[in-house]
């Protein structure tokens, strides 16, 4: 399933845009509001959690959120170190290193 059939491209590319110059400028927050997600039914945000679980396992890995922006448009560029660690740690809510899809 690509991420345009869930997501409006043209907000996928303004938030790919608003964080692609400055490295360690990633705000999940922010980028998520702008591609639009937060509008979203839970099930759209569950599509889009099945698009960047690249190996199927049922979670986001930190391997896995490193190219997240990836999953939004191929041009996307990677997270940094920095910016992953940031990530997971704010969006980890039992502490296992990984993202569920839990979406309350």
């Amino acid at each position: 399933m690509a991420m345009s059939s869930i997501l409006n491209a043209d907000d996928i590319k303004k938030a790919l845009d608003a964080f692609a110059a400055v490295a360690d400028s990633f705000d999940h927050k922010k980028f998520f509001e702008i591609v639009g997600l937060k509008s979203k039914s839970s099930d759209d945000v569950k599509k889009v959690f099945t698009v960047l679980d690249a190996d199927n396992s049922g979670f986001i890995e930190e391997e896995e959120l490193k190219f997240v922006l990836k999953g939004f448009a191929k041009d996307g560029r990677d997270l940094t170190d920095k910016e992953t660690k940031a990530f997971l740690q704010a969006a980890d809510k039992d502490g296992d290193g990984k993202i569920g899809v839990d979406v309350h």
